[in-house]
């Protein structure tokens, strides 16, 4: 009788980039129901990954904090041979992490790409081909798991609530709302992207609030990071119509509250993902450049509609970065609401 697998899986990278592993965690606890399955992750991406009943354990490196230095990374590789892992997939194996697994004594490593580190430590990569061969960023995660023999085509993503978290969630907002929210359309607005995506101005977005609320009567719910809790003040002039809950204490406060949304619009970023990963309807702005398109990043397993600027609005490459983008004047608001309108026909809210 051969022994369970202990697998690893490193992810150190952005919130969306977390969820969309969740296809790779629900194939590999499928298909090898035996296994002992732990990830690593930043910390701030744990809270994607709490509750998920296909963990054994989240691993958290901080390598700018509380695992810095020489110190830090040495502790990190005894915390991994303590777990006795035998494979690790490396969805994004830098430097770091690649050592990391080496000296772990991790027998099987496998990676993406190809980095002279990658040689010295005699890992495994599976190519990506430059991307010629367009597809879903979580079909690429899947690669790694096809090279130990873990085959899904299903990519629906996964984020995992309890009933009281949830609960929590309509808690909330009927505080901020002063009253229950029994028969309120639910619209959520992220306006911001810390820079990673093309985005509209939050102007924009006031005015496509204001659209919506004229329109369809809904209640638009703001969501942010607390480093964005200025962009409220972009919507103050539409009163009691508008729920703040951009800078809540934690992630999966943000995930509670959009949990009840019945839309969430956004440009291509972790809270789009994690509406995704609930079954909450998303619109969101996406840019036309291969690195950019929906075909790689957009949201999975949730109803959701795609804004792309109008062919020729795009030169072609991001001067100045994502903030510069064309996107921000190429999409008229008119034609988002009207797109949210098919989303609002069969809401999906928690």
């Amino acid at each position: 009788m051969s022994t369970a697998k202990r697998i690893l899986l490193v992810r150190p990278d952005r919130i969306g980039d977390v969820v969309l592993a969740t296809p790779l965690i629900r194939a590999i606890r499928d298909t090898l129901p035996n296994s002992y399955l732990g990830v690593m992750v930043r910390p701030y991406a744990r809270d994607v990954l709490l509750g998920n009943p296909r963990l054994n354990t989240i691993l958290l490196d901080d390598p700018t904090g509380d695992d810095a230095g020489a110190s830090g990374f040495l502790r990190q590789v005894a915390t991994l041979r303590k777990h006795r892992f035998d494979t690790a997939l490396l969805l994004l194996p830098t430097r770091r992490h690649t050592w990391m697994a080496f000296l772990a004594g991790i027998p099987t490593r496998i990676g993406v790409g190809w980095r002279p580190y990658h040689a010295l430590t005699f890992m495994r990569t599976v190519s990506r081909d430059k991307y010629r061969d367009l597809r879903h960023e979580a079909d690429y995660c899947m690669d790694l798991g096809r090279r130990i023999g873990v085959y899904s085509t299903n990519l629906t993503t996964e984020v995992f609530l309890t009933d009281e978290e949830r609960s929590d969630g309509r808690r909330r907002l009927e505080a901020a709302n002063a009253g229950p929210l029994d028969g309120h359309i639910l619209v959520g607005i992220h306006a911001g992207s810390g820079g990673s995506a093309p985005n509209w101005r939050p102007d924009r977005y006031a005015k496509l609030a204001r659209q919506l609320i004229d329109r369809f009567g809904v209640t638009v719910v703001l969501t942010g990071a607390p480093v964005e809790t200025g962009l409220a003040a972009h919507f103050a002039g539409l009163g009691e119509s508008v729920i703040d809950m951009i800078g809540l204490p934690t992630l999966r406060d943000t995930a509670a509250v959009i949990s009840q949304l019945s839309v969430l619009v956004s440009s291509s970023t972790g809270p789009m993902h994690i509406a995704a990963g609930l079954g909450v309807s998303t619109l969101s702005m996406f840019c036309r450049l291969p690195a950019r398109r929906p075909e790689l990043w957009g949201p999975l397993g949730n109803r959701s509609e795609v804004i792309m600027p109008p062919e020729g609005v795009c030169p072609g490459r991001c001067p100045g970065g994502a903030e510069h983008c064309e996107f921000r004047e190429g999409v008229d608001v008119d034609v988002v609401v009207d797109r949210i309108a098919s989303l609002l026909e069969n809401p999906v809210s928690g």
